[in-house]
This record gives structure tokens, sequence and C-alpha cells, in this order.
């Protein structure tokens, strides 16, 4: 019997529990989270939202993304447990709240906050438009192409190569280990979220991969926002290459589609990218909507 089959199947209440009896239930409860160590000092957390990194170096932590509030708590929560140095810098690789909402959590715990400047913009509209500025823990360093900082024997750069996802994704290089955060610039074998609200734009987005797998190496691991069922976040640049030829046949085929004289309810009511048949479950319309409109709205 598995962990939540032995918890739903459990005839014991917790107010009805003696203290022995809930320290042998508690045994068998599974943490919503999960922490998987790619070296000695670099690792990544998963709970709710877009992959966290995290940096356990001599003298500071970084954090890269931070989920929801709840979730960086759990985080924080268990990178004291191992480490007793304090929080340097937070990295946003966007502004999406599943990256940026729980930032809050580290208000007053951690030095500097660094996106790229177009990050900043979207995540204050965002706020502003939802009326939620005091949940809010905005970057306070920014950059344009290129951001680099030091930290223990990492060098930890920050590139900025166009619009993609967002116009404002970073690619995080932890060089030492040879590790790049990708935040949703790539989504292993899941639909993705394109925000052209906050300037996608899927052609663009072909290219920052292409420009992704040139610039880094064979021996580089990769890590995603998101991930489909049976799939890692963790990933080398064949998984990048494989998500932009699935974005270049999103493309193909709905200008097809268009050629053909479809309505953009026709196109939604598809099921399958053909070509990209590892590309399954929920979400299909949101690539579909979003390549309509980039092949058809005028700028």
């Amino acid at each position: 019997m598995n962990r939540r089959s032995f918890i739903r199947n459990s005839a014991f209440t917790a107010a009805a529990m003696t203290l022995a009896q809930q320290q042998i239930l508690a045994a068998f409860v599974e943490d919503p989270w999960k922490i998987t160590m790619l070296n000695d000092t670099l690792g990544i957390f998963t709970e709710r939202g877009g992959t966290i990194a995290f940096l356990l170096a001599k003298k500071e932590i970084v954090v890269v993304d931070s989920q929801f509030p709840d979730q960086s708590q759990h985080l924080i929560t268990e990178l004291k447990k191992k480490s007793d140095q304090s929080f340097s810098t937070l990295i946003n690789t966007h502004h999406h709240g599943d990256h940026t909402a729980g930032n809050i959590s580290f208000k007053g715990i951690v030095n500097h906050v660094v996106a790229h400047a177009n990050s900043l913009v979207n995540q204050k509209n965002v706020a502003v438009a939802n009326k939620s500025e005091e949940k809010q823990l905005y970057p306070d360093q920014t950059y344009t192409d290129t951001w680099c900082q030091k930290a223990g024997n990492e060098k930890i750069c920050l590139h900025y190569f166009g619009a993609g996802h967002t116009n404002g994704d970073s690619l995080v290089h932890f060089q030492h280990s040879n590790i790049v955060h990708m935040g949703d610039l790539v989504f292993n074998r899941r639909h993705p979220y394109i925000d052209r609200g906050a300037g996608a734009n899927i052609h663009s987005w072909i290219e920052v991969l292409n420009k992704a797998v040139k610039t880094f190496d064979a021996k580089t691991t990769f890590i995603s926002g998101h991930s489909g069922n049976g799939y890692d976040v963790v990933m080398k640049a064949d998984a990048l290459t494989a998500f932009g030829d699935y974005l270049g046949k999103v493309l193909q085929f709905v200008e097809g589609e268009i050629k053909a004289g479809k309505t953009k309810e026709e196109i939604l009511k598809n099921t399958a990218i053909p070509g990209a048949d590892q590309w399954k479950g929920d979400g299909i319309e949101r690539p579909l909507t979003a390549a309509y409109e980039e092949l058809t709205v005028k700028s």
C-alpha cells in the first residue's frame, strides 16, 4: 500500500489518535515538495508552480524563482536546514505568478532580487491590474542583455536572447556547474502558455532556443519551468531542440489551417499538433490561439 492510500484508508482521525498513533501515521505522510540535488551545491525544488533552482554556496544562498507564498516558505525552511548562510540573491526568470508570487516570503531576508528589465515592468503591470501590489517583492536590480555575479565557486550569468514565452525571459547559467535554468522558455512535452500580452513571440522563441543550443555545450544540463507527465524538468540540449521543433510545427499547422479557410474557432477544436504527438494533455488551445494571433493580428 502506498502512503497516500494508507492515509486515505485509515480509520483514525487526527482528533481521535493517541500520540503514538499520530507518530506512526506521520511516518507515512509525504511532503508535498521535492528537493533534488544536481551536484554538491546546486539543486532544484518542485512543488506547485515553476521549477525552483538553488545554490548553497560557502557564504550565501542563491535562489532562482519562488513559486507561490506557501511553497516559498517550504523552500526557505528546507534550505535553512541545509545551510546556515543567508540569502544573498533571488533571481526571477520572468514575471508570472507561479515564479514570483513567492518573492514576498523573501522580504527582509534576501539582499537583492534580480530580473530582466521587461520582467519588472510586466510584474508591476500585472500587480497594478490585479490590485496586488502589496503582495509583491519586486526586483531591485535589472539588466537588459547580460548580468553576472560570483557566488562562491560559481559564476552566475543571466542572458536575454529575445522575446519568447514573454519579452523578459532570463536564461540563468551556473557556469562552474554548467547548468542553465531556462525558466518557461522550455515546457518539456507539455503545451506551453504563451503570454502575448507580455510580448511573447513564437517565431522569436524558436530563435532563442536555437541560440541557447549554440551558446552552451553538449555537456550542459538544462532545467525547464514545467514538464509533462512522465518527463523530467532536468534535460539535455536535445529537449530544447525538440521543443523548438514543436513550436515550429504549431506555427506550420495553424498557418495551413488559416490558408485552408478555417476560422479560429475551428482551429481551436483540434486536439493534436501533427508531427508533435509527444505533446499531449490539456492546454493545446493556448499555443493554437497564440499562433493564430501571431499569424493574423497586424502589429
